[in-house]
């Protein structure tokens, strides 16, 4: 199998998006993926650019993705999160993945970040052996928060 690990392109938004639908479909959650084609490529090629991402690819199909941006912590500095890391049904076991993350492990090395962080869900078993084969600490201490982009407007 001849893959191919890139830097993702404004072409290849389409399919990455394709992929992220996947992975949604896969967390039980399909109909959360809001985001548009325009704009990840706003976002990820505009003026200001929020992320990144590299794609796996086999004869001209991106078959997975790995997508982060640069964080900022008040105790450690720059940090880059690994917000998707995303290969298809039928590619997976194939190395993929690892290619992948690290490629976004590069990244994180060349702009001497002091911490590289992603999320798994607890139920995800094949994700969490994949990352505890590449060492990863696993943090049970903090508890994710966020509001909706309804509690966000709502907000007095």
């Amino acid at each position: 199998m001849n893959i191919t690990i890139r830097k993702g392109t404004k072409n290849d938004i389409p399919q990455a998006l394709n992929l992220v639908k996947e992975l949604a479909a896969y967390e039980k959650a399909p109909l959360e993926v809001a985001v548009t084609i325009e704009e990840m490529e706003r976002d990820g090629f505009g003026e200001h650019p929020v992320f990144g991402f590299f794609v796996a690819e086999l004869n001209s199909t991106i078959v997975g993705i790995s997508l982060y941006y640069t964080k900022y912590s008040t105790w450690k500095g720059r940090c880059i999160f690994l917000e998707d890391l995303i290969v298809t049904e039928a590619y997976r076991k194939y190395g993929i993945g690892k290619k992948l993350f690290d490629e976004v492990v590069k990244v994180a090395k060349e702009m001497k970040a002091r911490r590289m962080e992603w999320q798994v869900l607890e139920w995800n078993e094949p994700a969490i052996k994949f990352y505890e084969k590449l060492n990863s600490n696993f943090d049970n201490e903090w508890v994710n928060c966020k509001l909706t982009e309804e509690q966000i407007r709502n907000y007095i």
